[in-house]
């Protein structure tokens, strides 16, 4: 199964990304013939995190959220790391793009802290989602379904979220997305 010629964005913040939830899924994603373009809120480089409160690597993003639209591309995807979900949030230019997407009834794909981001983005209720543990109240408490599964697709309310736990469960998250994008 191939998702040849499917595009995806990875969105991300300039600071606090956890570094295995971007590099992760950008490698897979090409490597299953996905064109992927990495927008930070500046276009600057961003600098990654380990386990969340160690410095990582920089990342050098391809573009700004400001060159991008939702009908360029088939899916987005969320990288997690506390600050990075935290900021992405509450960008309301964050959250326009997310409800384009949704309304065109295409995937979001979330990992670890970054499911935070339906939240705010008034996407949340009704979804069944994971995410990092801490996240799991906020999302209930904003009418989801919180379940403790490695990844969770859930289609409801005309568009596909998929959701992770934590980077343990990148392996699954990365292939969700392939799978989705090849069927799509």
């Amino acid at each position: 199964m191939t998702a040849q010629g499917k595009k995806a964005l990875v969105l991300v913040t300039d600071f606090g990304v956890e570094e295995a939830e971007l590099l992760r899924p950008v490698e897979d994603l090409k490597r299953a013939g996905v064109e992927v373009t990495v927008a930070s809120d500046s276009g600057n480089t961003v600098q990654t995190v380990s386990g969340d409160k160690d410095w990582a690597s920089t990342y050098k993003p391809d573009t700004s959220l400001d060159a991008v639209t939702a009908n360029d591309f088939d899916i987005i995807v969320l990288p997690g790391g506390t600050v990075n979900a935290d900021t992405l949030r509450g960008n309301e230019k964050v959250q326009a793009l997310l409800q384009a997407v949704s309304r065109a009834g295409k995937p979001i794909a979330a990992v670890c802290h970054a499911p935070w981001v339906f939240i705010d983005a008034a996407l949340a209720e009704g979804k069944t989602l994971t995410s990092y543990t801490s996240v799991k109240i906020d999302l209930e408490n904003a009418g989801a379904t919180w379940v403790d599964e490695q990844v969770k697709r859930c289609p409801a309310n005309g568009w596909v979220a998929i959701t992770s736990r934590n980077p343990g469960d990148l392996d699954a998250f990365d292939q969700a997305i392939v799978d989705e994008l090849a069927h799509a």
